[in-house]
Formats: C-alpha cells, structure tokens, sequence
C-alpha cells in the first residue's frame, strides 16, 4: 500500500507566501509566490526533493495554486520556469493566467 502525499499547507506572510508539502524526515516541497496588488500573484519558484520525486509533488502545488487563485478571483504569473511549463500543458488554467 502506497502512503498518500500529505495535504498542501499555505503559508501567507503577507506580501510573499508559500504552498508545501511536509514529508518524511523534514522533506519539504514547496512553491513560492510574490502578491502583486490585490488581483495577481506571481509564482516565483518551485522545488521538489528527491523525497518527492515522481510522486507529482509539483504539480500538485500548481495545481492547488490554480485552485486558488479561481475561489479568489486572482490571475497568475507563473515565472517559475516549471510553472510557466505547467501551465502551457493545462489549457484548461488559462482563466487564471495574467496576461
């Protein structure tokens, strides 16, 4: 049996925050963001352990981002270069892309 990856946690400093995942030992992976105003914010970086590789730790931080971003009404600038190559994978993002 496969243990389930652990819940994403926001963590909001006010004009900078971050989406991580807790793993075993300490692993964090974790994607950073910068607030631009009140309507955007910029995805700035995202690192994955090897504790969490091949398990789409990434992904799902973009993902919960995007998530988000639609309950908040916000549009993305995803600088990070995974980011950026996520969402030219998801079309289905394109709501919350700024453009």
């Amino acid at each position: 049996m496969v243990d389930a990856l652990p819940e994403i946690e926001l963590e909001d400093h006010g004009s900078k925050g971050r989406y991580v995942l807790r793993g075993p030992g300490g692993a964090e992976a974790e994607m950073t963001f910068t607030k631009v105003g009140e309507h955007k914010i910029i995805i700035d970086h995202t690192e994955v352990p090897d504790a969490f590789r091949g398990q789409g730790a990434g992904l799902r931080l973009v993902t919960r981002a995007v998530e988000d971003a639609r309950a908040s009404q916000k549009k993305i600038i995803p600088l990070c270069p995974f980011a950026a190559a996520q969402f030219r994978r998801h079309a289905e993002w394109a709501d919350v892309l700024a453009t």
